[in-house]
């Protein structure tokens, strides 16, 4: 199978990229730079020059393969909602070029725009892009489908592991500047969490056997106190963890407040059992040692 890969020398898409070479597919992949496209290169993938902004180039990638794998987002979050429908314009660009092909549309979500007082679950539909702006990408999904467009969509939680540039670093680096780890009031919110090669080993297994199922949930762990977050990254960085509320915790987090709050467990109970996904790797805590995380 010849799959088109957005985002393929990001985080979770240069994962993607490497699981389905070593699982005997090929990967067409799209980078924005040079330097990036000779790491596709030695991958052993094809290059395919584009970035978000250029729909008719992505359209093109998408004509030419039996399967898409979106994961590029652009995560500048001073433009989160406006990024968030760009997102929403890549997905319809993608199944205008997929429309009755039958061939799969494979999209990335986030599951902290769910929120329920259980663990959320694969059925669960997220609020509308008016409350979450990340919904945009949920939406469009559900709208190429309506067109005939045989669409999946993975929700990702935290993912962590080697070379993270992700949330875990953010928090990090945030305690290292204030030379003290936070969390909010008891500390009690909760974040799912997955390791990059098991997300990986999902998207394969979507296009690989293209189920029923349309929504899965790459969740490892379904949800870690962030307490138990901050009290590591305190021990790593050698600082003291504490707890602030209110003015205090927005002053320590600022623009991440937001998603230092987070609050979601989820179930990965029908995506394990539905594509048979067990993740294999690390957890969160085995990798928030030195030489990983420190």
């Amino acid at each position: 199978m010849r799959v088109f890969v957005t985002g393929a020398s990001g985080y979770v898409g240069s994962a993607v990229v490497k699981e389905l070479l070593q699982a005997g597919h090929q990967v067409l992949g799209m980078v924005r730079t040079d330097h990036a496209a000779e790491g596709l290169i030695k991958a052993g993938a094809e290059v395919h020059h584009g970035n978000l902004d250029d729909l008719d180039s992505i359209k093109k990638g998408a004509a030419h393969c039996d399967a898409v794998i979106h994961t590029a987002f652009n995560h500048d979050f001073t433009r989160y909602k406006e990024n968030c429908e760009n997102d929403r314009k890549v997905i319809m660009a993608l199944g205008e070029a997929l429309a009755g092909s039958g061939r799969p549309l494979v999209v990335t979500s986030g599951i902290g725009l769910l929120k329920y007082d259980r663990p959320v679950t694969e059925n669960d539909p997220p609020p509308g892009s008016d409350v979450t702006p990340r919904a945009a990408t949920d939406e469009a999904a559900t709208a190429v489908a309506k067109q005939g467009v045989n669409t999946y969509i993975v929700r990702l939680p935290i993912v962590h592991g080697p070379n993270d540039h992700g949330f875990i670093p953010i928090v990090i680096g945030m305690a290292k500047e204030k030379e003290q780890s936070v969390y909010i009031g008891e500390g009690q919110n909760c974040w799912p969490v997955v390791h990059q090669l098991d997300a990986a080993v999902l998207y394969r297994l979507i296009v690989e056997k293209q189920p029923e199922q349309k929504v899965f949930h790459a969740v490892a762990e379904e949800g870690i106190p962030f307490k138990r977050i901050a009290t590591a990254i305190g021990q790593g960085l050698h600082v003291p963890t504490v707890s602030k509320e209110g003015q205090d915790a927005a002053a320590h987090f600022s623009w991440f407040t937001h998603f230092a709050g987070i609050d979601c467990t989820a179930s990965s109970e029908q995506t394990r059992k539905t594509l048979g996904w067990e993740p294999s790797q690390p957890g969160l805590f085995d990798d928030l040692v030195p030489g990983i995380y420190f």
